[in-house]
């Protein structure tokens, strides 16, 4: 029952992920269609923003989706207002620049978000990561720098614009995954919060910037009728609602690394689509330049995966890596009798940390039988079949029997309270 539910959820998001693609992609067209004719960036922006707000509230009341959850007001100043800002910020910055250049070159540069992570996650959280990630961040760059060189129809302020908006999304990725765990708010929620709350910041900015304008402005008039053009913003904005709809749950489904993982390839969509049916201009090294931005994303998500996956290892005693035959060093061989202990294979003993005390006592039968790692006697290597985590309050150490670590003397146990999370 449970392999058949793992089993339908990941086809869920397999499918939440292709019809994200489908409709991110069909929104970058639509909105470089309209941008083209209608040159006007923040007001796109503003209705889209609207879009939000107006077309979440029928689908949260009939998801039957609780009106708020208790988010504190310093937390809303914290995080949650300053995110609202980010959104509109990415936003706007977003249509300028696929307003200024190419949507397949936007989105090359817009491959850049791994490096806008890794340097905000060390200014932020003081996150460190491996080299092998720091060098998958190198065919990125060279990749942008190609395509920059290369690109026929480059703009800077497009090229500053799709920076931006990079960070932006980099920044609204980080967050909204805090908010959604620490507060519980359900995901949909959080999206329509955040749209009203970015609509309300916005406002003032396109009046000043795009209200009059627009009004004193005729000559889109000639360019395209009217109410297609009300029409091509309405699909923009709809579209636009759908994307962070799927966006939003599919982000609630999976975990930051296999979001972006799908993240880069919904860019390969889009950068794919948007040449196949905008047919923008590109020459050879163009698009050598966005290939290579692109392998050099999906290489820095395997590197993450990597160390992802290398903490969690370390975070477990390498159990196929450790015997029995020498004590512990630190650790007063006396008190248990020259018990043999935990050794690595290389020799060197496990090191626990001083403010985790070992203590021996003589009730054999007392032992804890679980998932913990089990311990011969001799030389003999640890069995594989368990593991002590960095998140246990208690480690223990069996030996197959109703005892811990045997000295060979019936009834002599050792116990180590505490992780063993220092090795």
């Amino acid at each position: 029952m449970a392999h058949k539910r793992q089993e339908n959820e990941i086809l869920r998001v397999l499918l939440l992920c292709v019809l994200w693609y489908l409709v991110s992609s069909s929104n970058n067209v639509v909105g470089k269609t309209l941008l083209n004719e209608f040159p006007y960036p923040m007001t796109v922006t503003m209705v889209q923003l609207v879009s939000i707000s107006l077309y979440s509230s029928p689908v949260l009341r009939w998801m039957g989706v609780r009106r708020r959850a208790e988010i504190s007001w310093s937390y809303y100043k914290k995080i949650v207002i300053p995110l609202a800002f980010g959104k509109f910020l990415a936003s706007v910055s977003s249509h300028i620049s696929i307003w200024r250049v190419p949507v397949s070159y936007a989105h090359t540069v817009k491959a850049t978000m791994p490096l806008f992570t890794v340097v905000l996650g060390r200014i932020l959280f003081q996150e460190k990561q491996t080299t092998k990630v720091y060098f998958s961040l190198v065919p990125i760059i060279l990749g942008v720098a190609i395509a920059t060189i290369t690109e026929i129809s480059f703009d800077m302020l497009g090229l500053i614009s799709a920076l931006v908006a990079t960070c932006g999304f980099s920044l609204q990725n980080i967050f909204s995954k805090k908010v959604l765990t620490d507060t519980g708010i359900h995901h949909l929620r959080l999206l329509h919060l955040l749209g009203w709350l970015a609509l309300v910041m916005f406002l003032p900015v396109w009046i000043f910037f795009d209200g009059y304008s627009i009004l004193k402005d005729e000559t889109w008039l000639n360019r395209r009728d009217p109410l297609e053009t009300f029409i091509l913003l309405l699909a923009d904005g709809g579209l636009n609602w759908l994307q962070n709809l799927i966006a939003f749950t599919i982000l609630n489904y999976v975990t930051p690394l296999t979001y972006a993982v799908a993240n880069a390839t919904k860019r390969i969509s889009i950068i794919t689509i948007s040449l196949l049916l905008l047919r923008n201009p590109v020459t050879f090294s163009n698009v050598v330049g966005m290939v290579l931005a692109i392998i050099g994303v999906l290489g820095y998500n395997k590197a993450k995966y990597d160390a992802n996956l290398a903490k969690k290892k370390a975070a477990v005693i390498p159990l196929s890596q450790v015997t029995t035959s020498k004590p512990l060093q630190g650790y007063p061989t006396d008190r248990y009798n020259g018990s043999p202990a935990v050794y690595q294979a290389d020799g060197d003993p496990l090191q626990l940390p001083p403010f985790h005390p070992a203590y021996v006592f003589n009730h054999a039968n007392s032992a804890r039988l679980g998932p913990y790692p089990r311990v011969q006697d001799g030389s003999t290597r640890i069995s594989q079949n368990s593991g002590i985590s960095n998140s246990s309050e208690n480690g223990y150490i069996h030996n197959g029997t109703n005892s811990f670590i045997s000295n060979g003397h019936a009834g002599h146990t050792t116990r180590s309270y505490g992780r063993i999370d220092s090795v």
